[in-house]
């Protein structure tokens, strides 16, 4: 067997290379459900009034984030958010968004509490990544439901819960 010498520094130089070229491949070339650090990402808010809306707002910031549709039975409390996101199409069910819009890569869930692991585990269904408020479930039996199907259909998921961030938790742990 031929023995390759190599420097560390060729080494380096080697591995940099890849990880820039892996950077730059499209996602059509790399696999469904794929999202490549050069693509846009474009995501679908279910329930965008309220906390539902911010979710919303700090992704759409970047330039690689585009916002292209809204779901929510409130029309009041989405108003702010279709404003906000002229572009991005408007559906009352979610069931029909994900159905409609397949070029969503990722969803926020903020709806009430009892219909995040459904409407989690509909979204994984369909390939979709997902951000959802807490709760997640409600039970251990949802959570692993859960846990199963992101490995399932390879989607990321994660939950949000920012109650241990804010400067008065901190305060209080100082006290």
């Amino acid at each position: 067997m031929k023995q390759i010498k190599q420097s560390r520094r060729k080494f380096i130089k080697s591995v940099g290379l890849c990880g820039a070229a892996f950077s730059i491949i499209p996602r059509h070339v790399l696999g469904k459900g794929f999202i490549a650090p050069s693509d846009t990402l474009y995501i679908g808010g279910i329930g965008v009034g309220g906390k539902g809306f911010s979710d919303l707002t700090e992704p759409a910031k970047s330039d690689k984030v585009k916002i292209i549709s809204l779901c929510d039975v409130d029309d009041r409390r989405a108003k702010r958010a279709i404003a906000t996101f002229p572009g991005a199409s408007y559906y009352h069910d979610y069931r029909e968004m994900l159905d409609k819009e397949t070029a969503i890569d990722a969803v926020t869930i903020v709806t009430p509490d009892h219909m995040h692991a459904i409407q989690t585990l509909d979204a994984m269904q369909r390939g979709k990544h997902v951000y959802v408020q807490k709760p997640l479930t409600h039970d251990i039996h949802e959570a692993r439901q859960l846990t199963e199907a992101a490995h399932k259909y390879k989607v990321v998921t994660q939950m949000g819960n920012q109650g241990a961030s804010g400067d008065g938790v901190r305060k209080m742990q100082e006290w």
